[in-house]
């Protein structure tokens, strides 16, 4: 069986899709070995009834984080550039989600994501959108890794 991978017309790259795939593969086997083993769901109808995986986690690659020294917390998306509503979604999306993982291959941040609604509620940092379908605000390093509940240095 062949599966049709998803087209972002507006992405940087076309293999986004892919690459999103493999980071999310490799926060599986890096928290497998620390003991956290997830179920991750790969279906539309799943991810979007459920959520991205069983146990709850949000995955989400930056990859310039660690040259930035801020996360970029997405808050909506939408699938193409013309389209004209948002959709929440990252910690916005109503689903399974409790916990929030950010980060690239180098580190990662394991979040509460109430905390992460809550520090966007309450500091207000202004929401960017500086790719033409994600709209997101920032976390300074800092500030993320006092605030992590985990924090995994990788390099």
């Amino acid at each position: 069986m062949s599966l049709a991978e998803p087209t972002y017309p507006d992405a940087k790259s076309n293999t986004s899709f892919q690459d999103g795939l493999e980071f999310q593969d490799f926060v599986c086997e890096t928290l497998a070995k620390h003991g956290i083993v997830l179920q991750n769901l790969s279906s539309k109808k799943y991810q979007y009834n459920v959520g991205e995986n069983l146990q709850g986690f949000e995955i989400k690659q930056d990859n310039h984080c660690s040259r930035t020294k801020r996360l970029s917390i997405e808050v909506a998306e939408k699938s193409q550039s013309n389209v004209r509503g948002w959709t929440p979604s990252g910690i916005c999306r109503e689903d399974n989600s409790w916990l929030y993982i950010q980060g690239n291959y180098d580190i990662l941040f394991v979040f509460a994501k109430n905390w992460l609604l809550r520090y966007w509620n309450e500091k207000k940092p202004e929401v960017v959108s500086n790719r033409p379908t994600i709209k997101s605000f920032y976390v300074p390093f800092d500030t993320a890794i006092k605030c992590a509940a985990k924090v995994f240095t990788l390099t």
